[in-house]
């Protein structure tokens, strides 16, 4: 993907595989292929939305991304400087500059330390203000999140679920970063705290200039709160493109299966649900070809034998897919079927 000036966050073939078991001296004998080449970019002051069933990868991609955990292989970009590439000192200057806010408020805050302890440890630590001006500085920041002075002294279970989720967005926001992954930020709120949540993320996009990677499973606030959206299947990313043009033309069967799972705000409308089959492999032994072969009703014979190329089909619309190859990738993918057929034949 392009790697223009207005990308802050390109990502390249992201990996992340965990080893599952060792032999005695400690040699690897299995993987779970949690992130398993991963690519897009994000440009500065949007948000893309990042999709897919519980296992898909979309959490250890964020947490990857922000390097709290090393990656297997690839390159993420922030800033155009590959964050793996940075030392320890390096890293720590960079650190405020992305943050994360976690699914489950409660247990992402201390229960020892007040709330304004809690979003201001870490500015003390960074030296973000002057001492001089710390404390109006966190009033301000509580402010902007919808939370008031006199909540500093409280602890986090006096809060109800929204006012904590406003505190970890407060500890983020008062680091003054350019990035945020917010990982399913939402799910554990009621509909109703839900969408204060989100609207408050979307004001303070605007009044910070701040990037987003908006990882949730309800795809009817995504649809909301993205500028772009990626799908995400056992590791791989199998879609991308701008929201407008995703959810009118997806082209990917999973996508389209998880599209036709959006509730209709409508009683008598139809819905015209595409139900999947069975249950979605075991990262660590999936399947050869196309990792959504096993599900897919538009499956192929050479979908079995031969991974899709994750490619630009239309212009800015990513998918990884055989129903969209042109003659000549077919011509590749067909040779390759046959080699995978041979030495099939041969085991």
């Amino acid at each position: 993907m392009s790697t223009e000036d207005n990308n802050l966050l390109v990502v390249k073939n992201l990996k992340k595989y965990f080893v599952t078991n060792k032999t005695f001296l400690g040699k690897p004998l299995g993987y779970v292929k949690a992130v398993d080449g991963v690519s897009f970019s994000i440009k500065r002051g949007t948000t893309m939305g990042l999709v897919g069933e519980s296992g898909c990868g979309k959490s250890t991609t964020g947490r990857t991304i922000l390097r709290l955990q090393d990656k297997t292989d690839g390159e993420v970009l922030f800033n155009g400087t590959d964050i793996f590439s940075l030392t320890k000192e390096q890293l720590r200057q960079v650190r405020p500059k992305i943050q994360i806010i976690f699914q489950d408020p409660f247990s992402s805050l201390s229960p020892r330390l007040p709330v304004g302890e809690i979003i201001g440890e870490a500015v003390k630590e960074h030296g973000i203000v002057p001492a001089s001006e710390y404390d109006d500085y966190i009033t301000r920041i509580m402010k902007a999140c919808g939370l008031q002075e006199y909540h500093k002294d409280r602890y986090p279970h006096e809060f109800s679920g929204g006012q904590r989720q406003r505190i970890c967005i407060a500890r983020a926001l008062a680091l003054n970063p350019d990035f945020i992954v917010c990982d399913e930020p939402v799910s554990a709120l009621d509909v109703s705290i839900q969408a204060q949540i989100i609207n408050l993320l979307k004001d303070l996009q605007k009044e910070f200039e701040l990037t987003y990677l908006f990882i949730s499973h309800d795809l009817s606030v995504v649809e909301h709160i993205s500028d772009t959206v990626g799908v995400m299947y056992l590791g791989n990313m199998v879609e991308y493109a701008e929201t407008d043009e995703l959810y009118a033309n997806p082209l990917h069967p999973y996508t389209k299966a998880l599209f036709s799972a959006i509730p209709i705000p409508d009683p008598d409308a139809e819905m015209n649900r595409i139900i999947l089959k069975g249950s979605i492999p075991s990262p660590a032994n999936p399947p050869s070809g196309c990792k959504f072969h096993t599900r897919c009703s538009e499956c192929m014979e050479k979908c079995k034998y031969v991974a899709p190329e994750y490619r630009e089909v239309k212009e800015g619309h990513f998918t990884a897919c055989h129903l969209y190859n042109t003659p000549e990738i077919d011509a590749k993918v067909e040779a390759a079927m046959k080699d995978a057929k041979r030495e099939e034949e041969k085991a």
